[in-house]
C-alpha cells in the first residue's frame, strides 16, 4: 500500500508521533491524574448531598404526614366538642324556654281567672244596673201610658221575671 510506504519515507512522522505521545501523556497526567479525581470527588459529594437531601425530604414528608394526622384528630375532636357544646346550649335554652313558658302560663292563667272574675262581677253589676234601669223605665212607661202608678218593688219583680225567666 502506498500510504504505508509513504509513512516510512517521511522522516518527520516519527517526530510527530513522539510529540503526539508526549502531549497525550501530559494531557493524561494533568486531566486524568489531576483534574479527574477532583471532578469525581465533586460529583460524589453532589450525589451524597442529593441523597441526603432526598432522605431529609422523605423524613420531613413523613413528619408532615404525622402532623397532618394529629391535626385532623384534633380538628375532629374539636368539631365533636363544638357540636356537643351547641347541643348542650340548645338543650339548656329549650329547658329555660319551657320554664319561662310554664311561668308565663301560670301568670296568664292567674290573669285569666282574675279577668273572668272581674267580668262576672261586671256582668252581675251590669245586670243589677240594667234591672234597676229597666224597672224604673217600665214603671215610668206604665205611668205615662196608662196613668197607673206601679210600685218600684213590683216593677223590679216584673223585670226580673222577664230577664231571668
Amino acid at each position: 500500500m502506498p500510504q504505508i510506504n509513504q509513512l516510512a519515507e517521511n522522516w518527520y512522522l516519527a517526530s510527530q508521533l513522539f510529540w503526539l505521545a508526549l502531549i497525550f501523556g501530559a494531557v493524561f497526567v494533568v486531566v486524568g491524574l489531576g483534574m479527574y479525581p477532583k471532578i469525581e470527588a465533586t460529583v460524589d459529594a453532589r450525589d451524597r448531598k442529593v441523597a441526603d437531601d432526598l432522605a431529609a425530604a422523605k423524613a420531613a414528608h413523613a413528619s408532615a404526614d404525622d402532623l397532618e394526622g394529629q391535626y385532623r384528630q384534633q380538628s375532629d375532636a374539636a368539631r365533636v366538642a363544638a357540636q356537643r357544646a351547641v347541643q348542650d346550649a340548645k338543650d339548656k335554652a329549650a329547658r329555660d324556654a319551657e320554664k319561662r313558658l310554664a311561668k308565663v302560663d301560670v301568670e296568664l292563667s292567674d290573669k285569666m281567672t282574675a279577668a273572668e272574675a272581674d267580668i262576672a262581677a261586671a256582668r252581675k253589676s251590669a245586670m243589677a244596673e240594667i234591672e234597676s234601669v229597666a224597672a224604673e223605665a217600665s214603671a215610668d212607661l206604665v205611668a205615662k201610658l196608662s196613668g197607673v202608678t206601679v210600685a218600684a218593688a213590683d216593677a223590679k219583680a216584673a223585670v226580673k221575671a222577664v230577664l231571668h225567666g
